[in-house]
């Protein structure tokens, strides 16, 4: 099992993702990424850019989850959950 981490900015997201009604989607991801975060399907993608050291699964059309892998210490640390287009 892998240990999940949150940024203070990933915490923020959770309360819209409560909000919004999301937060089912968002737990079955979170699950399913504390087995294996190189699951698939759902897909997902490395990031390239300032974002290169991080990955990103579709929360849906417009929400998506980021985050960063340590595979050494096996810990996945959430850096966003919400849009970056506000």
């Amino acid at each position: 099992m892998w240990k999940i981490k949150f940024t203070k900015q990933s915490r923020k997201d959770a309360k819209k993702i409560l909000a919004s009604g999301l937060q089912p989607k968002v737990e079955k991801l979170l699950k399913l990424m504390e087995k294996n975060p190189y699951t698939s399907p759902p897909s997902f993608e490395k990031l390239i850019g300032d974002l290169k050291n991080d990955y990103s699964r579709r929360i849906n059309i417009i929400h998506r989850l980021i985050y960063q892998i340590n595979d050494k210490e096996k810990i996945i640390k959430i850096i966003r959950m919400w849009t970056h287009y506000e």
